[in-house]
């Protein structure tokens, strides 16, 4: 017989894949899928390289959720079969349970495929940290959640460069920012920028008190040079400094770091990891035109927000996520209400929990 927990998990997948079914169109989908394989079989598709690109990210898509749409009407109908005969034969119960957690995966994997739609989902991602007010004990926090990421990143098979890196005056980081190079970096990481706050025993104080620390994490993609951005040149602070912590050979050798300061914004950008001060700026530039981007997109968010009347501003008030170490152990997200008491493995960049629920907490609010 199957158990009470099993026929649960079996009506909670049943319902996520009517809920996955009333947003996509298995229809649609094939029938789009069929037009871009005609617009990528015409040669003269690749002459604008950036239109097939983009053809072939989406092929990918669809592709997938075309394949995953069939194997889960065909998971449902085999677990059918299985709990039919289990009736009679105790072997087909352990097969249901195994075709369960198959299909469990297989649902989650569907729902972040039609979630992770947006126009720069498919990019790369810039991802800075910066620690709050708090001096060393902020700034370790900020490199701890630093490691966290990138620990997440090689988890994935993601590739991470290092682009700007401040070390703190005794420990931590004063800043830093990182390149993650990967299908879909963007599109996964685009909801954990925010303000993370830690409660911990500190380790940088004789008493033993406790400490409350806070640091915030900025994500944008790495976008193409043909977004219409107007940078003048008359509106850049540029400045040269030696590199430092972090970087290449010629890190604390010559002045090739390059720090750039947009007056009109206020937004600063540096890079250190390149070879040259001249690939140091370019990369800089290349980041504040993608910071830039997004604080129009920002502008026009909050806009229809205000209309709206649901404005919610981040602040240090205000974090997204909260990580406990002492008198207990939990990470929480404050938007999900998803939280775990294993803080080792967070840390160690099993976040994938927050991630997840996140694309489909925001896919469902934004709908």
């Amino acid at each position: 017989m199957i158990s009470f927990e099993t026929k649960t998990k079996i009506e909670e997948l049943e319902k996520k894949f009517k809920d996955v079914l009333s947003i996509v169109n298995e229809e649609e989908v094939n029938k789009e899928l069929k037009e871009i394989e005609r617009k990528l079989s015409d040669p003269s598709v690749w002459d604008d390289q950036k239109k097939a690109r983009e053809y072939t990210q989406k092929l990918k898509r669809l592709k997938n959720i075309s394949e995953d749409l069939k194997k889960v009407r065909s998971l449902f109908e085999d677990l059918e079969v299985a709990i039919e005969l289990s009736e009679e034969d105790m072997d087909m119960v352990q097969q249901a349970e195994e075709i369960v957690r198959e299909l469990e995966k297989t649902v989650k994997k569907l729902e972040l495929e039609i979630i992770l739609n947006g126009k720069y989902d498919p990019s790369n991602a810039y991802l800075s940290v910066h620690p709050g007010a708090g001096g060393t004990e902020s700034q370790d926090w900020a490199q701890m959640l630093l490691r966290m990421y990138m620990r997440w990143a090689e988890r994935k098979g993601l590739e991470v460069e290092i682009v700007e890196y401040q070390p703190g005056e005794e420990a931590g980081i004063k800043s830093a920012t990182v390149l993650i190079k990967g299908e879909y970096a963007y599109g996964y990481l685009k909801h954990e920028s925010g303000v993370h706050r830690l409660v911990r025993i500190s380790p940088f104080d004789a008493a033993r008190r406790r400490h409350t620390s806070f640091a915030s994490v900025n994500v944008i993609p790495e976008i193409e040079d043909d977004v219409d951005i107007e940078i003048r040149p008359e509106d850049l602070k540029i400045e040269t400094f030696r590199a430092s912590g972090h970087g290449g050979q010629h890190v604390n050798k010559t002045e090739s770091a390059v720090r750039i300061t947009h007056i009109p914004t206020g937004i600063v950008v540096s890079c250190q990891n390149e070879r040259s001060q001249h690939q140091n700026k370019q990369t800089a530039l290349k980041i504040l035109k993608a910071r830039l981007y997004q604080l129009e997109l920002e502008k026009k968010r909050k806009e229809i927000q205000e209309i709206q009347g649901e404005l919610k501003d981040i602040s240090w008030g205000n974090q997204i996520r909260s990580y406990v170490f002492h008198p207990y152990t939990m990470v929480k997200d404050h938007r999900t209400g998803v939280e775990t008491s294993n803080v080792g493995a967070v840390m160690d960049g099993d976040i994938d929990m927050f991630i997840e629920a996140e694309l489909v907490y925001f896919a469902r609010h934004s709908s």
